[in-house]
């Protein structure tokens, strides 16, 4: 049913349609940036695709590309609730440039682009309310993108005075401050506390929620070998 729906997409499109992808039964659709609206349109009003049921919108980031190819993907996930049907919608986008909006198509895509822009930087041409959703409005970059760096301390911003209201401190550097590494090595040194699996591999420390629980220290032999 699916691959039905791509075929659709292909004879309305023809050669605007860059690529397409079935892996894992995953219907799927490459377009220009020019196109993306088109595209997203016509998934929406043609009678025998009907995609009335926003799924998902995203992005992903490859820095790597640049400068030869746009950095970003966008990928637009969609249903019809009428025929069954779904197929993802992709498109690249490059650092400072904009893509039409799809939130004037399925209005749950206002929240979604809203959440790119937060995360990566993505501008949507056309959406109603282009403002961060996640972070605060004074946080510095994009925490999504690949090159934003973890070791970071953003800013903080003081507390309101609100008569009545007793506001707790801000957080320490060690105390889950966003976007801030804790130096795990220093931390535990000489202590005998459980980490994530991740940090346990690095340190030799106790795993915690790790599959088998165990609790001696972590080692780097192959699973097949234990």
């Amino acid at each position: 049913m699916s691959k039905k729906a791509l075929n659709q997409l292909k004879k309305e499109f023809g050669d605007r349609i860059l690529q397409t992808s079935d892996f894992r039964g995953d219907e799927e659709a490459t377009v220009a940036r020019k196109d993306w609206k088109a595209a997203a349109t016509f998934l929406r009003e043609d009678p025998a695709l009907a995609m009335n049921h926003f799924v998902d919108i995203t992005a992903a980031d490859y820095p790597e590309r640049e400068p030869e190819e746009a950095r970003f993907d966008v990928l637009l996930s969609v249903r019809s609730m009428t025929h069954g049907h779904r197929l993802r919608l992709r498109t690249t986008v490059g650092d400072g440039e904009d893509v039409a909006t799809v939130s004037d198509l399925w209005r749950g895509a206002e929240w979604g682009e809203r959440e790119i822009f937060d995360m990566f930087g993505i501008l949507f041409d056309g959406h109603p309310d282009l403002r961060r959703i996640l972070m605060y409005p004074e946080f510095e970059g994009y925490p999504l993108r690949k090159d934003y760096p973890i070791e970071r301390t953003q800013p903080l911003v003081a507390y309101r005075d609100v008569d009545g209201t007793e506001k707790l401190p801000p957080f320490g550097p060690d105390e889950g401050q966003p976007w801030s590494r804790v130096d795990w090595q220093k931390r535990l040194a000489g202590g005998d506390i459980q980490v994530s699996p991740s940090i346990g591999v690095q340190t030799g420390k106790r795993v915690m929620l790790s599959k088998d629980a165990r609790t001696e220290p972590v080692t780097d032999t192959p699973a097949s070998e234990e």
